[in-house]
């Protein structure tokens, strides 16, 4: 999927076949959905090649998720118009769904203490110590070697869209342009898939992004503006441990 994955466990630990299941799967999926790849199941149905009744039940599944969220968020995330150039493009979600996929496998394996980071998008289970939740650090947008806040994440997945590490490679599907509201979308959730496909439509949508995830169950989030302003829901607050350099508030 074009990124790198971690995954750090804690006690209590699992046997390394476990993992090596999780890592199996990471790949699988990829070689299903990779856009980079010509034979992946997406390449091929973006060409025409299939039809999506013809596609494998993970990816007609990740496309019905997909399809939930074009109508929830008004037409903000479409996986058909989200990359320049257009064409189908459904990492937005299906990378946090892989996330999410690895970490059942981890679980079934007996481990309950862990940190999936696909690409700076974590997947937090447990806690990092007896002593603290994992600690997941939203970068600063000046400053790559620094974070304008650090959320406390048990059980808890984190997802950011911005444009600081790739460019403008997200597109406002409604006017085939980049968007400019905010620098960067951070949204905490329970699982990475929503978190992740959230990130990216709230990004899209600017500041208004954030009155419709504070409409979203279970969904918290984290904007950053383009004179390093800092507007986030309510239920934000009770999530992050410091915030540095940036200016708060509300929405």
């Amino acid at each position: 999927m074009g990124t790198v994955v971690s995954i750090d466990v804690r006690p209590p630990f699992v046997d390394a076949p476990v993992i090596d299941d999780a890592v199996a799967w990471l790949h699988d999926v990829d070689e299903r959905f990779s856009t980079y790849k010509p034979r992946s199941e997406i390449s091929r149905l973006a060409r025409g090649e299939l039809l999506e009744a013809e596609c494998s039940a993970s990816v007609r599944q990740v496309l019905s998720m997909c399809a939930g969220i074009h109508r929830d968020s008004n037409g903000a995330f479409d996986v058909w118009h989200c990359a320049p150039g257009g064409g189908l493009d459904p990492s937005g979600l299906v990378k946090g769904w892989a996330v999410d996929g690895a970490a059942q496998i981890l679980e079934r394996g007996g481990a309950t203490n862990f940190c999936i980071n696909a690409g700076g998008d974590v997947l937090a289970r447990g806690r990092g110590s007896q002593a603290s939740p994992w600690r997941v650090g939203i970068r600063h947008p000046h400053h790559a070697d620094k974070v304008a806040a650090v959320v406390l994440a048990e059980d808890l997945a984190v997802a950011t869209s911005a444009t600081y590490e790739r460019g403008e490679h997200i597109v406002d599907p409604r006017t085939d342009r980049a968007p400019r509201g905010v620098m960067s979308m951070t949204v905490v959730g329970a699982d990475l898939a929503h978190a992740d496909a959230f990130a990216t439509a709230a990004y899209v949508m600017g500041l208004d992004g954030l009155g419709w995830l504070a409409g979203a169950p279970g969904c918290a989030g984290y904007a950053i503006t383009h004179d390093g302003r800092v507007v986030m829901t309510t239920a934000m607050n009770s999530l992050l441990e410091r915030a540095t350099g940036v200016h708060h508030r509300n929405s």
